[in-house]
This record gives structure tokens, C-alpha cells and sequence, in this order.
């Protein structure tokens, strides 16, 4: 296991969107541990942030894309395999327009840039996910499987163009650490057919695209440029893998297995990655190295028996979501009289224990040091069904926006995966 690392210094990158055509400036600054790597559109209204993870990324064609609401970022792949690959865990990183520079159609500048930065370690531990059993995804007619894999990430991919006589097919296979990735993989740039292009173009994509940033092949061979390695394209594939695989923000020991797949594969693996991940971590199987026990919790929170519904927090992703349990027991008060022979958990009592979740999550803050989170409003509540003594409640909370003086948070209550309660809970940050 290792420790989380961010950057020293802030640095700034601009460009050209690879698919939007639009000119862009993209400014990294550090971050504290557990934050994730988090983009900000500065250029919308209220800077909204959208968290690095497989929770905000949506299916398209072509680019890995993020959105919270109406916030998005496009084409962050390359970036995120840059920071992946170096092992820097925690940024925050600027943005003024929709989509990331192209940046050569590959991760070499943004490693670069992030070496540039000068890349420092943290005192809190990466969290790390030793896969414990086979995960097969399979689409249309490609397939991506991770195998168990003791102490490293190791990425094989077979390209495969039957429907071209241009493109050959390739097979790439590495063992993942960051002299490799830097050396054998950040060079290698995206690339597409000569045929395909004038239809991507129409379609939207592609507009910021040329032959530097983008390998365009035609029935002689690379036009306008020429290949770093034989096997380029296969490596672009590995790349974008790496990519996508940091969405799940762990280390992931596995051997990756993949065959004419996309990021929208990429994407279906990193989900079912996450089911499996949550479900050990929830037998006790794995060690959550971001969790708070309750001596911690009250440290953080004023809440005291027999008002305090939180028994430990499982996971901290840096102020953007938390993860609790809360053990629903029989000889807890409020079942004297909520219900005399039927005894059922107050669905209020769920909302409280989001909302000192929630509190847990947003009190964190260096900023919010002295002060404590007064529940302001509740909306769009739902509960779907009774919780009773012997259940385990499982909190998930949320971070929609947060201001120095404000704040709404997602919340959910589950009991065996299925949803108790949920809620948008909006906070004021007062003065203790």
C-alpha cells in the first residue's frame, strides 16, 4: 500500500478541445488527501465541481465524459490516465469551457505538466482494491474482464477492424507502473479511420482534431504523420483504460482483459468493479483506509447519546461523498413508543442520520473549522420502505454544491441495496 500524492505547485495548460474545437485554459492546483481529483467549470455560474468518478460519468461515443446536473467536462480520459499513471490522487483542476485541451491526442503533455508541478506524497493511504474474483463485461461483439491479480495492475488488449484492410489487427500486454505507463504508454495518441472521420465530423465530434493530435489512417498508411510504435493504436486502447479505470479511485490490482472495446465497456467494467469493491468492503473483507470511527466522528460533529444515529463512517471521498452504517437495535428509546409490538425506525430518524452525515462530510473543511451545519430545508424526501430493529442502515451522502456559508447535500438510506429514503438536504454553516 501506498500513500496519497498531490502536486507543490499549481500549473496551467492551454488549448483546444479535441472534439468541441473550442479554445481552452486548464489550471491544476493541489489538493488535501482523500479530495479526488475534481473539475471546476469556472466559466458557469456558481463554479460547479464534478467529482472524478464513475457516479458522474455518463455513456458517449468517442471521449469519457462527466456531468453533475447541467455541469459537464469532456474528454478527460487522457488527463485522468496521466494522473493515474504518476500516482497523483488529489487535484483540483480549472477549467473554463466544456471539454480539455487535446493536448496531442495523448497523455505525454499532461504528464508533463503534473511532473512540472512536482508531485508529493500525503500522509494518508491510497486506498487499494485486490480483486477477489473474475468480472466479465460484454458488449455487442467486445468484452473487457478483469482477472484476480495479486500485487499490480497488468492491461492486455487485442485491437481487432475486421471492417478494415488499413488497420491490422494488434495486441498489446503491460504491467502498469509509472515508468512503464510514462514510457510505453502516454506517447500513444488517439487515432481513427480516414473514412470514419468526414461522419464523425458531421456528427460533432473531432472539430478541434488534425494529423498531430490524431492518427488518421487511409488505405496507404498514416496521412501526415508518422507512428511512435507499431502498435500504437493497441496502446492508445491501454491508455484509455487506465483512463477510465481511475474513475473507481483505488489502486486496482487485477490482470485487465480486453477485446474491440470502448470507454462506454471501460465504463460498464469500472461499475461492476465498484459493486464488487462496496460489497467486500461491507463483509469487513476489505480495509477502508478513508473511514472515521465514532471517537473521530465526535470530534467532528456536536451530536451525543441517545441523539447521535451514526455508528461509523466506512468511507470519506474527500468533501464530495461519505459512506456510514447506522445499527438499527431494539433497545434503542424512540421503539418504547414508535411502535409498542410493531417496532419501526422513524423515517425522521433517517433523514437525522443523513443530515449528521452530511454534517460529517461538510464539517471536514479546513474552512469550516468552528462552526456547525443547521439543517436549512428538505426536499424531494421519499421513503420507500420500514426499517426495523436487527437492520443495518447503510448512509450514503453527497455533495451537490458547497459555499462558505451554504451547502446541499444527495442523501440515501438503504437496508440489504434496497432504498429506505432519500432526500435533498440544504445546510447553513453558523458560527459554533
Amino acid at each position: 500500500m501506498r500513500n496519497q500524492r498531490t502536486i507543490q505547485d499549481t500549473v496551467t495548460l492551454e488549448g483546444t478541445g479535441l472534439h468541441s474545437g473550442k479554445p481552452v485554459t486548464l489550471t491544476v492546483e493541489p489538493a488535501p488527501p482523500d479530495f479526488g481529483i475534481v473539475f471546476q467549470r469556472m466559466d458557469l455560474v456558481g463554479h460547479p465541481r464534478i467529482p472524478a468518478d464513475d457516479r458522474h460519468a455518463v455513456e458517449t461515443p468517442r471521449q469519457t465524459v462527466l456531468r453533475d446536473q447541467a455541469a459537464e467536462v469532456q474528454t478527460v480520459e487522457h488527463f485522468l490516465a496521466a494522473a493515474h499513471g504518476l500516482q497523483v490522487d488529489n487535484l483540483l483542476v480549472h477549467i473554463d469551457g466544456p471539454e480539455l485541451p487535446a493536448a496531442g491526442g495523448c497523455a505525454l503533455e499532461y504528464v508533463e505538466l503534473i511532473r512540472g508541478a512536482g508531485p508529493i506524497e500525503q500522509k494518508s493511504p491510497r486506498k487499494c482494491f485486490h480483486l477477489d474474483k473474475t468480472v466479465v463485461v460484454e458488449r455487442d461483439d467486445g468484452y473487457i474482464v478483469a482477472f484476480p491479480n495479486d500485487d499490480h495492475l497488468k492491461i492486455s488488449y487485442t485491437l481487432d477492424y475486421p471492417q478494415s484492410d488499413c488497420l491490422p489487427s494488434q495486441h498489446v500486454s503491460f504491467r502498469l507502473d509509472s515508468e512503464t505507463f510514462v514510457r510505453e504508454l502516454a506517447p500513444a495518441r488517439t487515432f481513427c479511420l480516414e473514412a470514419e472521420a468526414e461522419q464523425l465530423r458531421a456528427a460533432g465530434f473531432g472539430q478541434g482534431a488534425d494529423t498531430d493530435n490524431t492518427l488518421v489512417i487511409g488505405p496507404e498508411g498514416i496521412i501526415g504523420n508518422e507512428l511512435r510504435f507499431s502498435d500504437e493504436f493497441a496502446r492508445h486502447k491501454v491508455l484509455d483504460v487506465v483512463g477510465d479505470l481511475s474513475l473507481l479511485g483505488a489502486d486496482v490490482h487485477a490482470h485487465v482483459v480486453a477485446t474491440k472495446t470502448g470507454h462506454a465497456t471501460n465504463l460498464a467494467l469500472v461499475k461492476e468493479l465498484r459493486r464488487r469493491l462496496e460489497a467486500l468492503e461491507n463483509q469487513g473483507l476489505v480495509q477502508r483506509e478513508t473511514g472515521l470511527d465514532i471517537k473521530r466522528i465526535l470530534e467532528i460533529i456536536p451530536h451525543r447519546y441517545p441523539f447521535l444515529f451514526l455508528d461509523r463512517v466506512i468511507s470519506v471521498e474527500g468533501f464530495q461523498r461519505a459512506v456510514a452504517i447506522k445499527n438499527v437495535t431494539f433497545n434503542e428509546p424512540h421503539f418504547q413508543g414508535h411502535w409498542p409490538g410493531q417496532p419501526i425506525f422513524p423515517g425522521v430518524l433517517q433523514v437525522e442520520a443523513l443530515a449528521q452525515l452530511a454534517g460529517v462530510l461538510l464539517l471536514r473543511r479546513m474552512d469550516n473549522t468552528g462552526k456547525v451545519a443547521v439543517l436549512l430545508s428538505i426536499d424531494r424526501i421519499k421513503f420507500r420502505r420500514p426499517v426495523v430493529p436487527g437492520d443495518q442502515l447503510r448512509l450514503e451522502c453527497e455533495t451537490l454544491n458547497a459555499r462558505r456559508s451554504s451547502a446541499k447535500v444527495r442523501g440515501r438510506a438503504t437496508v440489504n441495496g434496497e432504498l429506505t429514503v432519500e432526500a435533498v438536504l440544504k445546510f447553513i454553516m453558523m458560527a459554533e
